[in-house]
């Protein structure tokens, strides 16, 4: 267990879409959390709410919770804003002198009021997308030892994090050192290391994930975060520029059962997942392959999601499955196969 002893906030946006900045954390840093802060949901658990967490107790106030230590901002608003009414639990944990994590695109120590406070009380004020990335890709460097793994998705909030984590933790289980390279802000907090790949200028995107490949190669095995889509209206750059600077040699599709318009444009249709995938394949250098897909049916029932599967594989040729409800065991046992293939074939 970590020095960390957090609190989560989610004031109003406690649920697992919006806040999914704080799922993650809970699902896979758990150990470090000791409440979730809000103050409409006081007295219910974590997992009632955002089907992680277990126990973990809900709370209205930051005072309620006397042995935490860091209050981290548990959601990731479209525009990155802090919410108008997280302000008042914010400048409370200052206050008491609390680190405070955030991955918003507005950052707190900028804020002259918070920052200010901080200066008296000694609060850290931890921004998570603030980064000073000025390196370009080179293609200089990698080591042709290390295998490359990345997720892709059909669309954003799909899975992409949950699978690579958990492809990275099968591995490490299969005596595979294996790394988990975090891109986003949720995985930072989970990983205690990577960067934030949507913050970085769009000339050094490529740069910044080549780099975090670079640190990390020294590992039998990186799996590389994705974020966003290649058809993302809104995203699509940044899923480029991961693609392009991890280079990765085998990739895990990741796309949501039933969605059928893009996450945050309603009125856009997602493509067809075949047209996705080859459109990934079509852009990645130097070529790689897919290895497998993770079906994400959050919302389907058991028979609904077997029936899926079995003509994903038929479709596809890779195995798939559903990380929540089955573990990445398949996906595992398709990488170690792609290892021992040299790279070259993925069945």
């Amino acid at each position: 267990m970590s020095s960390r002893r957090i609190v989560i906030l989610t004031e109003g946006y406690t649920n697992p879409s919006r806040a999914k900045t704080a799922a993650g954390v809970l699902r896979y840093a758990g150990d470090d959390v000791v409440a979730v802060l809000d103050s409409a949901k006081a007295g219910q658990t974590a997992q009632t709410l955002l089907n992680a967490g277990g126990d973990t107790p809900i709370v209205a106030s930051v005072k309620e919770v006397a042995q935490a230590n860091t209050l981290m901002v548990g959601v990731a608003p479209t525009g990155g804003k802090l919410p108008t009414p997280m302000r008042r639990h914010v400048l409370e944990a200052i206050q008491l002198g609390w680190t405070i994590e955030s991955g918003l695109h507005d950052f707190l120590c900028e804020d002259e009021e918070f920052a200010a406070v901080a200066r008296e009380s000694g609060a850290v004020l931890k921004d998570y997308r603030k980064n000073a990335e000025r390196d370009v890709a080179m293609r200089q460097g990698l080591r042709a030892e290390c295998l490359r793994l990345h997720t892709v998705g059909h669309d954003c909030s799909v899975g992409k994090m949950a699978t690579a984590i958990e492809l990275a933790r099968g591995l490490s289980v299969a005596d595979v050192d294996a790394k988990f390279v975090a891109t986003g802000q949720t995985g930072m907090m989970i990983e205690g290391d990577g960067l934030p790949i949507d913050a970085v200028v769009g000339d050094f995107i490529s740069g910044a994930a080549e780099k975090l490949v670079l640190e990390n190669q020294h590992h039998e095995a990186v799996v590389v975060e994705g974020q966003g889509s290649i058809t993302h209206p809104c995203y699509a750059a940044v899923t480029l520029g991961l693609l392009h600077g991890c280079a990765p040699h085998g990739v895990v599709y990741c796309y949501e059962m039933g969605r059928a318009n893009i996450h945050g444009l309603d009125h856009i249709e997602l493509p067809a997942i075949a047209d996705s995938i080859e459109l990934v394949l079509a852009n990645a250098v130097p070529p790689c392959r897919l290895i497998g897909i993770a079906i994400n049916g959050r919302d389907v029932s058991d028979a609904e999601y077997v029936n899926e599967k079995e003509c994903v594989i038929e479709a596809h040729g890779v195995p798939a499955v559903d990380v929540y409800r089955e573990g990445a065991g398949d996906l595992v046992k398709a990488a170690l196969k792609f290892r021992e293939a040299g790279f070259g074939a993925a069945t």
